[in-house]
This record gives C-alpha cells, sequence and structure tokens, in this order.
C-alpha cells in the first residue's frame, strides 16, 4: 500500500488503515517471566519483564516513511520500573534512516522516577500514541501503538509505580505525583516513603509552604535566570511539554542529594538510594570533601579539534562591522521606498546588524511583514489594513462573555497561562517593568489573538520569550502581531506538542556536530547525551535566555537575513559546543553536569566571536553540511501547505 510522505498521523485514515497488516504482541508478566532476554537491558539480577509490545514506532522526520519500527518493554528490577524501547535490526524502511540513526533514538532502560508524565493521543483515525515527559519537562519522541495497546501499557505502569491522572487533562496521567514536596523528591531517590511519613522542619505538608519550598529551591539553584526576575511557580506539569526551564533537570540529583542528607545527615547512604545516569554510590562522601572535588575536577587528555576552528576563523569568519545607520540604509531604497538589493542588505545586516532606532524599519523587511519590492504608500496602507485585520482578531475573544467562558474550556485555560507567562517576561526591561504596566497587558493581548489567529497552535510557555522583542521593537500592537505571526510561520513547530520540530532541529545539530567535530560527537555518544537535549533552549527561543536583551536581538537580526543558512542557528550551537569542547571532554562532563553547565554560560558567551566560529564552522561545512539538515526543517518555511505543519490533536489543551 502506498504511504503518504507528509507527516499527519492524527487523521491519516491510510495510516489508521495499514495498522490492520501489522503484526502486534502485548504480553504481560504472566507469559514473560520465563523470557531469555527479560533482564537484557537492566545491569544486576532480580530483572523480569512485566510488559512488551511489539510493533511500537517512532517516526524522526515529518517523512512517516521513515518511521522506526521497535519493540517496548516495562522491565522491573526490585522496587524500580524501567522502560525500553529498541529498534528492530535490519528493517527495511527509507535509506535516508541509517542504522546510526536508529540508535539515536533507542531508549535504553529508563527508570520511572525520572519519568514526570504520560500523555495518551487516541485519534479517531490514525494510530494511538503516548509522549512520555521527563522530569525536566522534556519528552522522547511520541511512541505509536500501530494496533493499540496504549490502556494495556498504563495499566501495568499503574500496577508498578504511583500514577495519577492530571485533574487539568484527563489525557495526560503523572508518575509518582505526590503532593508534600519532600515525597516529590525521596520518590526520585527510591527511597521507601515510610521513612518520611513523620513531620520535617524543613517540609510542609501544607499547600502555601509548598509553594514557599518550590521557590527556596529555585533562588538556591537558578542563579542563571534573568536578573531576579520574579517567577511563579505555580507551574501546570500536564500542559508544559514545549518547554521547560531546562535547569530543572540539572538540578533535580543536587537537590535530591542535599535534601537528603539534611533530613538523615551522614547516614543516607543506609537506604541504598542511587542517582541518576550511573551515578551509583557505594560509599558516602562528606559534602565538604566533595565540595573540595569539585573545585579541582580531574580533567584527562582531550582528542584535538579536527577542524582547528580557531584557524578556520581567521580564515572564513569576516569581523564584525559596525551595525546598519540611517544614511547607509537610504542607499537601500529607491525613490518610492523599494530594496534595491536585498540580498546585499541581508548581507550588510549579517555583518553589523542593525541601529536601534531602525529596527522598526528594517525587522519588517527580515520578518517578512513587508515584502521587499512594496513602496512606502503600499507599507502605509498596508500597515492601515492589517490594523483593521487585526482589531477584528482581537475582539474575537474580547468578545467572549463570562458565560461563554465557562464553556469554552480551551479559551480559559489558554488565558490562564497567559496569564501568568507574561508577568514573567523581561519584567526586569523598564520596558515591562513595574505594576499594571500597559506594554506587559499588550503582551497579553497579542498571544491571546494569536491563539485565535492560530487555534491549532494556540499558546505555549516560551512564545512569550520570543514576541517580548519584537514588541519592543515595533512599538504597536497591530504591527508587532503581525511580525510575531511571521516569525511563527517558521518557529512555530518549535511549539507543536508532540515535539517533532524540535528534535528534528536536534537530530539536525547531532549530524552537524559528526560532521564538524567527530571527536565530540563520539564522546557524546560515550556519555549517553547523543539526544542533545542539553540545546533544547538554546534552539526552542532563539537563544533568547543566552544573551543581553540588546544581544539577543543583535543575534536574532543575523539570523534573520538567512543571507548563509536559513539553519545558521544549529552552526551557532556547533560553535558555542566547539568552543568549551576541551572543558567538557576535559572534565569528563556527564548529561547532568554537562546540561548544567550549558544552562550557567548564560550571559557568558562572547556573541561577535561565536558568530564569527560560526560563519567558518557554515562556510566549511558547505554542501554537506545543507545534507546533513532535513528538508522542512525549522526555521524553513513549511513545505507546501503550512497549515500542516501546525495540527494538533483533538484533546490537545494548549
Amino acid at each position: 500500500m502506498g504511504e503518504t510522505e507528509f507527516y499527519d498521523l492524527d487523521d491519516d485514515a491510510d495510516y489508521a488503515a495499514a495498522s490492520v497488516y501489522q503484526g502486534s504482541a502485548s504480553v504481560s508478566s504472566s507469559d514473560v517471566s520465563n523470557r531469555k532476554d527479560s533482564t537484557s537491558e537492566i545491569d544486576g539480577g532480580g530483572a523480569h519483564l512485566v510488559y512488551l509490545k511489539d510493533n511500537v514506532a517512532i517516526h524522526p522526520t515529518q517523512y512517516a516513511s521513515e518511521r522506526i519500527t521497535g519493540r517496548l518493554k516495562l522491565i522491573k528490577q526490585g522496587t524500580s520500573l524501567f522502560m525500553t524501547w529498541i529498534p528492530y535490526k535490519g528493517q527495511s524502511s527509507n535509506v535516508r534512516v541509517s542504522e546510526n540513526d536508529r540508535n539515536l533514538y533507542t531508549i535504553r532502560a529508563v527508570p520511572f522516577t525520572e519519568i514526570r508524565s504520560i500523555r495518551r493521543h487516541t485519534p479517531t483515525l490514525g494510530w494511538q500514541y503516548v509522549i512520555v515527559v521527563l522530569s525536566s519537562g522534556l519528552a522522547f519522541p511520541p511512541l505509536y501503538f500501530y494496533n493499540g495497546g496504549v490502556r494495556d501499557f498504563l495499566a501495568t505502569v499503574k500496577k508498578h509505580v504511583h500514577l495519577v491522572r492530571s485533574a487539568e487533562d484527563t489525557n495526560v496521567f503523572l508518575v509518582n505525583d505526590f503532593q508534600d514536596p519532600l515525597q516529590r523528591t525521596l520518590s526520585s531517590l527510591e527511597i521507601p516513603l515510610a521513612v518520611v511519613n513523620g513531620p520535617s522542619p524543613s517540609f510542609s505538608p501544607s499547600g502555601s509552604h509548598s509553594t514557599t519550598n518550590k521557590e527556596k529551591m529555585s533562588e538556591t539553584f537558578s542563579s542563571n535566570q534573568q536578573n531576579g526576575r520574579q517567577r511563579q511557580k505555580n507551574h501546570d506539569p500536564a500542559r508544559d511539554l514545549s518547554i521547560q526551564v531546562l535547569e530543572k533537570f540539572s538540578l533535580v540529583t543536587r537537590f535530591a542529594r542535599e535534601t537528603t542528607n539534611q533530613i538523615f545527615g551522614e547516614n543516607s547512604e543506609v537506604f541504598g538510594y542511587s542517582e541518576k545516569r550511573n551515578h551509583n554510590q557505594s560509599t558516602h562522601v562528606h559534602p565538604n570533601k566533595a565540595a573540595k572535588d569539585a573545585m579541582v575536577p580531574n580533567k584527562i587528555p582531550v582528542v584535538p579539534d579536527p577542524l582547528e576552528v580557531n584557524k578556520l576563523t581567521l580564515i572564513w569568519g569576516k569581523p564584525r562591522q559596525p551595525p546598519l545607520g540611517p544614511e547607509e540604509w537610504t542607499t537601500f531604497l529607491d525613490s518610492e521606498g523599494r530594496l534595491v538589493d536585498a540580498k546585499a542588505l541581508r548581507k550588510r545586516i549579517f555583518y553589523g546588524g542593525v541601529e536601534h532606532s531602525l529596527r522598526k524599519e528594517v525587522w519588517a523587511f527580515l520578518l517578512g511583514y513587508h515584502a521587499d519590492d512594496s513602496t512606502y504608500a503600499e507599507r502605509e496602507y498596508l500597515v492601515s489594513v492589517k490594523k483593521s485585520e487585526y482589531e477584528t482578531l482581537k475582539n474575537q475573544w474580547k468578545s467572549i462573555s463570562a458565560e461563554q467562558a465557562k464553556r469554552f474550556t480551551k479559551f480559559r485555560e489558554r488565558k490562564g497561562l497567559i496569564d501568568k507567562d507574561v508577568v514573567r517576561t523581561d519584567r526586569s526591561l523598564s520596558f515591562y517593568e513595574g505594576d499594571d504596566n500597559p506594554n506587559v497587558i499588550l503582551l497579553r493581548d497579542i498571544l491571546l489573538t494569536y491563539s485565535f489567529f492560530n487555534f491549532d497552535l494556540g499558546y505555549c510557555q516560551g512564545m512569550s520569550d520570543l514576541l517580548s522583542p519584537i514588541l519592543f521593537v515595533m512599538g504597536n500592537e497591530s504591527e508587532a502581531f503581525w511580525c510575531f505571526v511571521s516569525l511563527m510561520e517558521r518557529l512555530g513547530p518549535n511549539f507543536n506538542r508532540d515535539q517533532n520540530g524540535m528534535h528534528s532541529q536536534l537530530f539536525a545539530l547531532s549530524k552537524l556536530v559528526e560532521l564538524l567535530d567527530s571527536p565530540l560527537h563520539a564522546y557524546f555518544e560515550q556519555h549517553d547525551c547523543l539526544n542533545y537535549f542539553f540545546c533544547f533552549r538554546w534552539i526552542l527561543i532563539q537563544f533568547k535566555r543566552e544573551f543581553e536583551y540588546d544581544k539577543t536581538m543583535r543575534l536574532w537580526e543575523v539570523l534573520w537575513t538567512h543571507y548563509l543558512s536559513e539553519h545558521f542557528h544549529l552552526y551557532v550551537c556547533v560553535a558555542v559546543l566547539k568552543k568549551y569542547r576541551e572543558k567538557i571532554m576535559g572534565e569528563q562532563m556527564d548529561f547532568d553536569t554537562l546540561l548544567k553547565f550549558i544552562n550557567e554560560l548564560s550571559g557568558q558567551i562572547d556573541l561577535d566571536g561565536i558568530l564569527r566560529d560560526a560563519e567558518a564552522l557554515c562556510i566549511c561545512a558547505g554542501e554537506n553540511g545543507a545534507a546533513s539538515i532535513p528538508p522542512g526543517t525549522p526555521p524553513s518555511l513549511p513545505i507546501e501547505d503550512g497549515s500542516l505543519l501546525y495540527q494538533q490533536d483533538d484533546d490537545s489543551v494548549l
């Protein structure tokens, strides 16, 4: 049977029919307790298989023909439950999906102590699938069940871990979700809950104290947050699938260790807990000694950079130029206001950026709000027409009465999430600071209007980060909205619920690192870092939290020119990784340590130097680099019908 090429699995009748021809097996613990391979994924004795499902697939690209099929297992060892998904060997599929690609997506022995939630999707047409979300808020690629079986999967999980349905979304199941923050922490350490039944002076089971403790944890370990900006801590984990503050992931192990030491003193080793990612400790290390050791990491010899990026930069990385000024800007316009050489303008901006006073006019061209060949008169008319169109869109939600809102769940929940996000977006900036700031209200109104304009995509956390500089520059509600719409035409897939847009970019990044620094790529492979999730925040919001506000705007101008590549942001990622490769490899950073290190680079990266390095890498990679990036990878414009890229499943809330 022919397969459709475009990735729209939720509503694909052909794929629903195709599932009839796929073999499937689902077995319980009674059927598989004697299987020889039941302990192959877990080291040590006492492991047994409690669930097995064949023909469970993932889709690493937007092309459904490139799906990878494998076997899903749940394995019990002692009191711990692990999940694995291993692709079949030798399966036939599109040649572009190599064996290395299959290994990249392999899920090996993930303990449920590291899993935050499981989201179930049961579309009317197409395959059922689940999204497994880690404690960090990041997610594995969706796991598609060709012939059903999601219910059995969840039922088996519930037998072995604490699984509850989210009160906010009935399709989300929370793993080890306890009301008491201490119980949540100790659950991640696999310490029996019986030992924490008594009261603790450090934690209170009351709701008010629970919020306070979360805030204390954030204040202690999130020093690289933006300039002390006030943050609201009451996240709903069921809805935070598209973005979570990635610092959480790197803090889990450290916070859990310090919490345990605080409660149990130096006797915590008697409980035999194990930390994440193969950091099992057989003896107790005194905190003072650990701190001293951390100050002087043991470095090992590092494999040299095969490209010697510093030398490349001297050859190909051109020095930065002064920003484009008003007088020079006029030379790019004819007497009626048309751009006479759009490519030359983009090249000029790529190397120098734009003076702030010009950004409002120039950004409208870079973002596609104004056409390159438009005249002054045409642009003035467009602004007028678009303002009227914006007001019509805005009135769609402004006219919703309180009675209507009671019966409009998606509107209430989107509005609630937007209200929470805008009050913590760039509040240290004078443009947004203070109570009852009208610009914060504009930020909210634009995001709400966009959620109606693009109702399938709606609103996801991180969008406020992308809109904030645009509103700051444009200073006009309607123009900021339409510029944001243009930006989201390219970055919208970053916020798809299944995270396919993000996974395709992380996959492309892994290929570029493999091409441009094979020893570093091999290091990531040896240390279970090939998913490149430590670069998630960089890509999702385009380095918004890695640089100061003005530098972020300068970087975005460079990226929006698409002068050397529309995926230049990926080369920026490679440049940063290569800049710190010696420290990463020399100190033998594992995933948690690497993620923490990457997050702490916020505000420490030399933008001009990194742009020069990224330029040199992009030129050096040439056609091989372009071939490493699958077609349609954001921020490419959508292929053919862009609306398909934004389709969400019917039961999606946000």
